[in-house]
C-alpha cells in the first residue's frame, strides 16, 4: 500500500529527475484524467482499468476516472481517444483487439500505430481450451484424436468473428488440421451457458470467466492457449507443447493519443508499472482472477503491437477470413 511517506519520497524523486523538470514546465497533471475502456463494465479490461485508475489518482494527485465506451468491436472508443488532444488527460485501456481489428475491417477510422503513443502493457489474460463435461475425453491429446475422428461434428463458441476465442481456435484448426464448426455469439456471455447445456462441445475462452466452472467440475480445462503454461492453472499444459508454433497472447494495454509529450508518457509508464509490480495488487487483484501482470516499457509495447499486427494479418489470410 502507498503510504504518505513513500508517496512524498516518490514525488520528490520524480521532481528531481529530468522527467520531473519537463513535467513541471508543462504543468501536467493539473486536472482530471480520463481512462477510456472500449468494453462494458465487469470484464478483465474494466477491472484492470479501474484498479490502475484508483492507484494513479493517489500517485498523480489528480482525479482519474474510467469511462466505458463499448461498441463497434472497440473501434468507437479507440477512434474517440485517437482524436483527443495529446495532452495526457485522455488515455485508452484497450484489449488486443487493437492489433486484431486491422485484419478484420476493410477500413478503420484510425491507425493503430501512427495515432497512438504506447504507455505499457497491463495484463495478459490466459485463454484456455475448455470442454463440456459431457465430452468423452480427459486430456488435450485425447481431444485432438477425438476431433480428428469426428470431422465437422464439434461445435465451438466465440464472442464473434475476429474475437480472441475465434482466432485462437482458427490458429489451432490450421496448425493441427482440425475440422470444427464455428458458432459465433453476440458477445462472450452466451458461451458458458451453451457449454453447460451441451449446445457447444468446446471453446477457447478467457480464464477469469471459466475458473469458477473449473473449480465446480462442470467444465474441464484441457490446455492453455499459448506456448507456455499459466500460474493460475499450473497442472494444465499449453497447446504449444503439442502443436509446434502455437502461441496466442491476449492482453490489455494503455495508450495515449499520438504526440503526447514524452515526459508524460514516461511518467505514466513508470507509475503504472509500479502499480503492476505491487505484491498486493499482483496477488490479491490480478492473480486471484487468473490475470498476469505484464509491465513493459513504451518501446517494448510498440514492438509487441507491430509484431502482432503482422501475426494476425497472416492468421486471417491463412484462415481465409475476409475483412468486413
Amino acid at each position: 500500500m502507498l503510504t504518505r511517506r513513500s508517496f512524498i519520497a516518490s514525488t520528490l524523486a520524480i521532481l528531481a529527475s529530468p522527467i520531473g523538470a519537463a513535467l513541471a514546465q508543462t504543468g501536467w497533471p493539473s486536472r482530471l484524467i480520463r481512462v477510456v475502456v472500449p468494453l462494458p463494465p465487469g470484464g478483465s479490461n474494466d477491472l484492470v482499468a479501474r484498479l490502475v485508475a484508483d492507484r494513479l489518482q493517489a500517485a498523480l494527485g489528480q482525479p482519474v476516472i474510467v469511462e466505458n465506451k463499448p461498441g463497434g468491436s472497440g473501434n468507437i472508443a479507440t477512434e474517440y481517444v485517437a482524436r483527443q488532444p495529446a495532452d495526457g488527460y485522455t488515455l485508452l485501456v484497450t484489449p488486443s483487439s487493437h492489433v486484431v481489428n486491422p485484419s478484420f475491417f476493410v477500413k478503420l477510422p484510425y491507425d493503430p500505430v501512427k495515432d497512438f503513443e504506447p504507455i505499457t502493457q497491463l495484463i495478459q489474460t490466459p485463454f484456455v481450451l475448455t470442454i463440456s463435461a459431457s465430452m468423452p475425453v480427459a486430456s488435450f491429446k485425447e481431444f485432438l484424436d477425438y476431433a480428428r475422428a469426428n470431422p465437422g461434428k464439434l461445435n465451438y463458441g466465440s464472442a464473434g468473428i475476429g474475437q480472441p476465442h475465434h482466432l485462437a481456435v482458427e490458429m489451432l484448426r490450421t496448425k493441427a488440421g482440425l475440422d470444427v464448426v464455428h458458432v459465433p455469439y453476440k458477445g462472450a456471455a452466451g458461451i458458458v451457458p451453451a457449454l453447460l447445456s451441451g449446445e457447444l462441445q468446446f471453446t477457447i475462452g478467457a480464464i477469469n470467466s471459466l475458473l469458477p466452472h473449473f473449480r465446480s467440475g462442470k467444465l474441464r480445462a484441457l490446455a492453455v492457449a499459448d506456448s507456455t503454461r499459466t500460474p493460475a492453472l499450473p497442472g494444465v499444459p499449453a497447446i504449444g507443447e503439442f502443436v509446434p508454433g502455437y502461441a496466442m497472447n491476449t492482453w490489455t494495454g494503455m495508450l495515449a493519443p499520438a504526440g503526447t509529450p514524452r515526459p508524460i508518457v514516461e511518467r505514466l509508464s513508470a507509475e503504472v508499472n509500479r502499480i503492476l509490480r505491487d505484491p498486493q495488487v499482483v496477488n490479491d487483484r490480478l492473480v486471484a482472477h487468473g490475470l498476469e501482470p505484464k509491465p513493459t516499457t513504451p518501446e517494448r509495447f510498440q514492438e509487441i503491437i507491430k509484431d502482432e499486427l503482422v501475426m494476425y494479418a497472416k492468421l486471417a489470410k491463412d484462415a481465409n477470413i475476409k475483412p468486413e
